[in-house]
């Protein structure tokens, strides 16, 4: 695939989940797909369990198009298909935790014998090499305790899902300044399929992502976090894991410890998991996962910045991390007094964190801003920009056709097909005018552009602010992108060759919003906005193929 790059992979993984996953949403009650509610679960409505096909089909083909088939790749899918198969069969017949553990244990075992990965370095060992007899078992244990880990943070509308893409956030970093091509293509493909996933999983959620994604993601992250400490980077220090893999990993131990000490079944299902006692402190859905994502965070961020400290350093910090965290929640638990969660009656919309539809002149003004910078800018970017590659243009062609068919046939401009396009055309602008800049690269042009770009920031949060949450809905999905774009960045300040890629994912990223805000409020099928995005693609398409 000449001319893509990984980030453009992430989009191809996104393009692929946002499909897969209305597919299977509707063939979910015919064959037993769906997650009924009971007395231990949050949500009150049957709910399909099929965003795992999304995910993992999502991250997996466009991986596979671009990296080399080697023995440790070949291990990795054949892995990731054995969690698939038996995510399945348990959403389909609930198989119990046994078989749910010969089955992780297969896949682990897979990686470990036959794709050759191991724990080779273990922390206050002082670089000392593991003997393969211990560090082989030990490599399928941590991956077997992630998987779970992960599978257990399923219970939340978006909780596994933010939770897994904060910690790829990191793994992509990390593994961009480690130079690991591996774990930037993976990290990058995954966060696609996670992304796709999300905009059906932020709550109330209409697709839960079930085993088959929860268990194939906490491999994932296990696999990429083992494969970058241990082979990509050696130099980092092997306590970076704990952080990388933060609250997931700390709230399964303290479930285990607390089923321990009460003298239960360790494994079976039970409701003092984290976000099941922030919920009983009267916090709403949408509180407990932000509360969730902010400590998550910022153990991504420790991850990050003290990567190369010392093994007691990184560890004392991940223990104070945790422990203020359990001290803060155990003393609110103590002081206001936990009481049981009820379950609403109705799965509304998000509860919403703006004031409802204030100030019509405000809103209208800033979205008139939009109206008109948004599509200038995608104008500017498929004309400025010194070259279109080839891929591009037919992508564009083939879009462009679509959505003038879309357009003229069909009675709804708001489908799934022209959301599609719209966002690779803003992408793609974007990319173009950064990646060949032409006489963008002209200091007026390119601060000009960079302008309309700061100006449409402002223009989107007055919108949001003044908007209903029923007509622009804002989920914990937002507050991820805002890290994102915080730790590109950051990133961009540690690694100065990364800045034209960070640049790009900024500004696409408040391209989209604006985006996302002019196709909610779109009705006429031949507004302005839809032929400026009709003519973008054309544009890209004539000069990609001429």
């Amino acid at each position: 695939m000449p001319g893509v790059v990984p980030w453009t992979l992430a989009v191809i993984a996104a393009a692929i989940s946002l499909l897969i996953i209305p597919a299977m949403w509707r063939l979910a009650p015919r064959f037993g797909l769906v997650d009924m509610p009971d007395a231990r679960k949050v949500h009150t409505s049957p709910v399909p369990r099929v965003g795992g096909w999304g995910i993992v089909i999502g991250s997996m083909v466009p991986a596979l198009l671009w990296l080399k088939l080697d023995p440790l790749l070949q291990s990795y899918v054949a892995a990731s298909l054995v969690l698939f198969l038996f995510g399945v069969w348990d959403d389909l017949r609930d198989i119990g935790h046994w078989s749910k553990f010969a089955g992780q244990i297969l896949a682990a075992c897979t990686v470990v014998y036959l794709g050759g990965l191991s724990i080779l370095h273990l922390p206050f060992m002082d670089g000392e090499t593991l003997n393969p007899a211990v560090g082989r078992p030990l490599t399928v244990f941590a991956l077997v305790g992630v998987i779970n880990a992960v599978n257990h943070s399923d219970g939340l509308d978006g909780l596994a899902a933010g939770e897994s893409m904060l910690t790829l956030i990191g793994l992509l970093i990390l593994g961009y300044l480690s130079a690991s091509v591996l774990v930037v293509t993976l990290a990058m493909t995954s966060m696609g399929g996670l992304l796709g996933f999300l905009r059906f999983n932020s709550y109330p959620a209409r697709v839960f992502m079930g085993d088959a994604g929860s268990q194939v993601l906490g491999f994932t992250l296990g696999f990429l976090t083992i494969y970058l400490t241990q082979v990509a980077n050696p130099a980092l220090s092997p306590v970076v894991p704990l952080l990388l893999l933060g609250v997931p990993i700390v709230d399964i131990l303290s479930v285990l410890l607390q089923r321990i000490r009460e003298g239960v079944n360790w494994f079976r299902a039970s409701r003092n998991h984290v976000h099941h006692r922030l919920l009983d402190l009267g916090l709403t859905h949408y509180q407990s996962v932000i509360v969730i994502y902010t400590a998550h965070a910022a153990c991504v961020l420790g991850a990050v910045l003290m990567r190369y400290q010392t093994d007691s350093s990184i560890a004392l910090l991940y223990a104070s991390l945790v422990a203020g965290a359990f001290a803060a929640l155990t003393l609110i638990e103590r002081l206001v007094g936990a009481q049981k969660y009820v379950k609403p009656e109705t799965r509304g919309t998000a509860r919403s964190i703006r004031p409802q539809g204030r100030a019509p002149a405000l809103r209208q003004g800033a979205r008139a801003l939009i109206a008109l910078i948004a599509p200038t800018l995608m104008l500017l970017g498929s004309i400025w920009s010194a070259k279109v590659p080839r891929d591009i243009g037919l992508v564009a062609a083939l879009l462009a056709a679509l959505f003038a068919a879309e357009l003229l046939f069909s009675h709804v401009v708001r489908s799934l097909i022209v959301r599609i396009t719209v966002y690779v055309a803003a992408i793609a602008s974007i990319y173009l005018v950064i990646s060949y800049p032409g006489i963008a690269a002209q200091r007026p042009i390119g601060i000009a552009m960079l302008v309309l770009v700061c100006a449409m920031v402002p223009a989107i949060t007055a919108y949001v602010r003044c908007t209903s949450q029923d007509t622009f809905r804002t989920s914990p999905t937002d507050y991820l992108i805002v890290f994102l774009l915080l730790a590109l960045v950051t990133f961009a300040g540690i690694d100065a060759r990364a800045r034209s890629l960070v640049e790009t994912i900024v500004c696409a990223v408040v391209l989209l919003y604006g985006c996302e805000v002019l196709i909610v409020r779109t009705i006429r099928r031949w507004s302005g906005f839809n032929l400026a995005t009709l003519a973008v693609l054309a544009i890209m398409a004539v000069r990609g193929l001429a």
